[in-house]
């Protein structure tokens, strides 16, 4: 099945796609950027630069940090890191209703070039073993001295 992911360029150092909004649904389920971050197998490293560049992109900082404390709850979304996680979601659902015949359509056309491309293996599979069992009887005559 076929589905519909996207991602939005803002300018050439600004964009907000699947990735960084996993992020920071993780970020809002776990309370911690280390725990988010190892549920999508990524470094905590990777994950504190991907929130960074997120909190630079808007107005305000979509994830809030505090220092201390447990390892637990230390990184929390702001309710502006709420609205764009909702914006965004918002934004995949139209565009899959919208676009969906679209999309089905695409898929039939990848699956018929599926079947064909499976057709042409077969093909060739199927002379690779008649070939191969010439050969074969051509072998086994000249043995016997046919």
């Amino acid at each position: 099945m076929a589905r519909l992911v996207f991602q939005l360029h803002f300018d050439a150092e600004h964009r907000l796609g699947p990735g960084k909004v996993e992020l920071l649904e993780q970020i809002d389920a776990t309370g911690s950027l280390s725990a988010a971050g190892r549920a999508m197998k990524m470094s905590y490293r990777r994950a504190w630069l991907l929130v960074d560049q997120m909190n630079a992109t808007f107005h305000a900082p979509l994830v809030a940090t505090r220092l201390g404390g447990s390892a637990e709850g230390r990184a929390r979304l702001t309710s502006l890191g709420r609205e764009v996680v909702q914006l965004y979601r918002e934004i995949g659902c139209v565009a899959a209703e919208a676009a969906g015949t679209r999309i089905e359509r695409l898929a039939q056309l990848v699956d018929e070039g599926r079947r064909r491309e499976q057709s042409r293996s077969d093909v060739v599979a199927s002379e690779v073993h008649s070939e191969a069992g010439i050969k074969s009887k051509t072998r086994r005559s000249a043995a016997r001295g046919s």
